[in-house]
């Protein structure tokens, strides 16, 4: 019998889940490129990168922790009160990506994590091209 593992387990855990929102909300700092995305969080980004880990736990097969804090993400719902039009998903992709090359040596793990955030990004935008 072979063992499924899963992409939590792959990435290497909650250190790992720790290492890569880490590094994606210093790249939204650091890059005028992300403004787009950063100008929709609060000043202090430590809130939004717990949610993100606990989020990522769960989404990656670990343990389920945004669900057992908040329930179901309902992640679109959530995301409503936010302006997310093409230039915000582009410049939180942006990040991802970036976080990903630097974070995940495993290069299939990455592109079909990254491939598999592309439409969750795409399905948070509620505003069009002036958004």
């Amino acid at each position: 019998m072979t063992k499924t593992v899963s992409a939590y387990e792959r990435l290497g855990g909650e250190p790992a889940v720790r290492r890569l929102v880490a590094r994606f909300y210093e790249l939204m700092d650091e890059l005028p490129e992300a403004y787009a995305a950063r100008k929709l969080h609060p000043r202090d980004l430590a809130p939004s990168a717990e949610k993100l880990v606990m989020y990522l736990s769960g989404w990656l097969g670990g343990p389920p922790l945004y669900t057992d804090k908040f329930g179901h993400p309902m992640l679109r719902r959530r995301h409503l009160p936010f302006p997310i039009g093409p230039e915000g998903r582009d410049a939180w992709l942006l990040c991802m990506r970036l976080a990903l090359e630097e974070v995940v040596p495993d290069a299939e793990l990455r592109a079909k994590l990254y491939e598999a955030l592309v439409p969750i990004a795409d399905h948070m935008m509620n505003r069009g091209e002036g958004g």
